[in-house]
């Protein structure tokens, strides 16, 4: 490989950022800097970033990781990790992508970048997607339309916006909603989306218990961790969670207060394959299972099943297809060329045998719909005495 010559990005939708590297052979890797309601603060970070990368050796992944990491004084957060992350995705995929020439011939690279990481543990992932919406609603229907695509297991939001202490009712609509679910023969994942506070956790995580969710997700938001970890210790549900943590030090305390048993961490925001792959055997060693948070765009997905696929500890993945944020006609496999590589079969997708990332990304319609994409706004709640909720 040779050096990089030209680190380009495009905002496009329905909310992605991705990343493009090229080397001064022409050679060339893609990565994904989504971050959802920020995406001018991580443009702002990787214009600051392209000079000081443009000229460096593009192999030398983990140099370049840590020069992001420990020569800006400033560091961590989401903005500057998924910067990070689609620059580190991008020389992945081009390492992966490469074949090295030596005077006795090529040397085998050109292999998917889960080799690089030491080989595949398995032949295929589990896989869910979501339902319901911001507000969740026409569960039945939709779970229906997923178990027709070839998913076994879904996700959806536990509830609507909720206030600190809240009606009863919304508990008993959650409990429901699973129901509905699970009578279909699927497992749902229910995502408390950091929007209940402590005295409706409590209730919901008991009043799910006997349905058997399979996890509870951002059962409270990540900043308190006491009460997550009081929370773990009164409940039997799995909890998950993870996708505002943004590096192996955030991910620690949880590990170390034994309150997390699935963790979510999202590539796009934690520095990449390199971080990911970290806080996987972080996770492993104190048996907490892998289940990437995704619901980005193709080459966030496409770069976690590269670390899923060797991963010990690895659970299940999450993918955006159809995911109720895809608007405009802008999906999952819109900008890529090769969309049969995730067909999905009993729950399960097999593994891209291609080199590098394994996606065929269409950069004519990448560079075409760049061109006057607008950034996403997030949504937000607002409670009926004008208060703004957590969304």
């Amino acid at each position: 490989m040779g050096k990089i010559a030209r680190i380009e990005y495009f905002r496009v939708p329905p909310r992605w950022l991705f990343v493009k590297i090229t080397d001064d052979a022409g050679n060339v890797g893609w990565g994904e800097a989504s971050l959802e309601g920020h995406t001018q603060a991580v443009e702002g970070c990787l214009d600051a970033w392209i000079a000081q990368y443009t000229g460096m050796e593009a192999d030398e992944i983990e140099h370049i990781w840590q020069k992001s990491w420990r020569m800006g004084f400033y560091r961590g957060g989401p903005v500057f990790m998924s910067a990070l992350a689609g620059i580190d995705i991008a020389l992945w995929d081009l390492k992966g992508k490469v074949t090295i020439f030596i005077f006795s011939g090529p040397r085998k690279l050109g292999v998917p970048i889960y080799q690089l990481l030491g080989g595949k543990v398995r032949d295929k992932l589990k896989v869910y997607a979501w339902i319901g919406g911001d507000r969740p609603a026409d569960i039945e229907a939709q779970a229906l339309g997923r178990k027709a695509q070839g998913f076994t297991a879904v996700k959806m939001n536990g509830t609507e916006d909720l206030g600190w202490l809240d009606s009863p009712s919304a508990l008993d609509a959650c409990v429901e909603r699973v129901k509905a679910v699970k009578a279909l023969g699927m497992d749902a994942g229910v995502d408390f989306h950091g929007r209940v506070h402590r005295p409706m956790a409590k209730q919901l995580a008991a009043v799910l218990a006997p349905h058997k969710p399979m996890f509870i997700e951002e059962p409270l938001l990540s900043e308190h961790i006491e009460g997550i970890k009081a929370l773990s210790q009164l409940t039997s549900l799995p909890i998950a969670l993870g996708e505002r943590l943004h590096s192996r030090w955030d991910v620690k305390p949880f590990l170390e207060a034994a309150c997390v048993d699935i963790l979510q961490p999202d590539i796009s925001h934690v520095g990449g394959i390199s971080e990911l792959k970290r806080i996987a055997s972080m996770a492993e060693a104190y048996d907490v299972a892998l289940a990437p948070h995704c619901p980005l765009g193709p080459i966030a997905l496409a770069a976690n099943i590269q670390v899923d696929a060797a991963t010990a500890n690895f659970a299940i993945q999450e993918m955006s297809l159809g995911i109720h944020y895809n608007t405009g006609g802008h999906d999952l496999l819109s900008y890529i060329k090769n969309p049969e590589i995730w067909d999905v079969e009993d729950g399960y997708i097999e593994l891209m045998k291609g080199p590098g990332l394994g996606i065929e990304v269409d950069e004519d319609k990448v560079r075409e719909l760049s061109k006057n994409a607008e950034p996403w706004v997030s949504p937000g709640f607002v409670g009926p005495g004008g208060e703004w909720r957590e969304w």
